[in-house]
């Protein structure tokens, strides 16, 4: 297997794993934990490396696992106290954990492959030469690492889908049902731990929260199924994973910056042209509905005068103008419109409702 496939294999696993804790992230509002979490497990990484002194050893993961429940321990507990808000809280304790992992590191472990530059920005085209033996299988260390924990993710996902979902959009119903949403929500903080930790080595903690918020963000612009959204977020992550590797080597830059950059992109591309929650489409509905209350307005206005003594006035078209304020090139427009829907019609410049406009006009003055 060329070093080229394998770094494309690590990284369309990091992102799969991540995307997948990432739904249920964006969903219960808690996008901005993953950059907690995926900072705050360096101290954890680091703390376990003193005592077992091997970066290969499984107990990181269990170290980077438990600091990174700790972190939201700590963010929930000052969270109650009701003296600060969420974002508040997280911004308190990462930094403060970061910032202790860093000083350890830098004063304790200078002469160990523990360096924090790989740890924040990654490196995956060096993964491949970190290499491991499995059931006779000569893999890349970052791919047998990350495929462990995806399948992990995976299976955690399957079988406790009916659960994560109903905890996610209605917690109080889950603990009726007799589920325990705050055990699920550790559970869940737990996975986004490990994959965090096991994603560090390759592909360093910045793309690690890209890959965990912009591929599920993406998916919840186009799909309220949760199904369809975890669906869309793994191919958005692996999509955004593959082309960013490709635009690495043809700038011949950072692959981990270049997938970060790709997932910004294919979320700025949903958010303009998402079918229903994009920006155009949203400019399209504003424009729709401001049509549509101008016609209302209009409706409204000729019901008002039909049969006045001021009618052969108050309803023409250049009246309109003065009345309503509106410019020429707009009144026309509104009439146009109005006489294309069959509410409205001329006879000699005169505005005159039909039956069916008069109708709509009734119903929206009862609204």
């Amino acid at each position: 297997m060329s070093a080229s496939l394998e770094i494309q294999l690590i990284a369309v696993t990091a992102a799969t794993g991540c995307a997948l804790v990432g739904v249920f992230l964006v969903l219960r509002s808690m996008a901005m934990m993953a950059d907690a979490i995926s900072h705050t497990v360096l101290l954890g990484i680091v703390l376990i490396f003193f005592i077992v002194q091997d970066l290969q050893s499984p107990w990181l993961l269990i170290g980077a696992a438990a600091m990174g429940l700790l972190t939201v321990s700590l963010v929930e507990a000052l969270n109650r106290t009701k003296l600060v808000k969420q974002d508040a809280a997280i911004g308190l304790v990462f930094p403060a954990l970061f910032s202790l992992a860093v000083i350890l590191i830098s004063r304790y472990a200078r002469g160990v492959h523990l360096d924090v530059d790989m740890v924040i920005m990654g490196e995956l085209a060096l993964a491949p030469f970190d290499r491991v033996t499995i059931f006779g299988l000569d893999l890349p260390h970052a791919l047998a690492t990350l495929s462990a924990i995806l399948l992990i993710n995976i299976v955690f996902i399957l079988v406790f889908y009916k659960e994560l979902k109903l905890s996610t959009f209605d917690p109080a119903l889950a603990a009726a049902f007799g589920f325990s949403p705050a055990l699920l929500h550790y559970g869940l903080m737990a996975l986004v731990s490990v994959t965090a930790v096991g994603a560090f080595d390759a592909v360093g903690a910045i793309l690690v929260v890209a890959l965990i918020v912009t591929p599920a963000a993406s998916a919840y612009l186009l799909t309220d199924d949760l199904r369809k959204m975890l669906l869309l977020s793994v191919a958005i992550g692996a999509g955004s994973a593959l082309a960013g590797y490709w635009l690495a080597r043809l700038l011949d830059a950072n692959i981990a910056g270049s997938m970060a950059t790709m997932t910004g992109v294919v979320f700025l591309i949903v958010f303009v042209l998402a079918p229903q929650r994009g920006v155009l489409t949203q400019l399209r509905r504003q424009a729709l509905q401001r049509w549509r209350f101008a016609q209302t307005m209009l409706i409204i206005h000729l019901l008002h005068h039909e049969g006045a003594p001021d009618a052969a006035v108050e309803c023409r078209a250049e009246h309109l103008q003065a009345h309503l304020r509106w410019q020429p090139d707009f009144a026309a427009q509104v009439i146009r419109d109005a006489e294309r829907s069959g509410a409205v019609h001329q006879e000699r410049g005169l505005l005159r409702l039909t039956d069916h406009g008069r109708r709509l006009a009734e119903a929206a003055m009862v609204r």
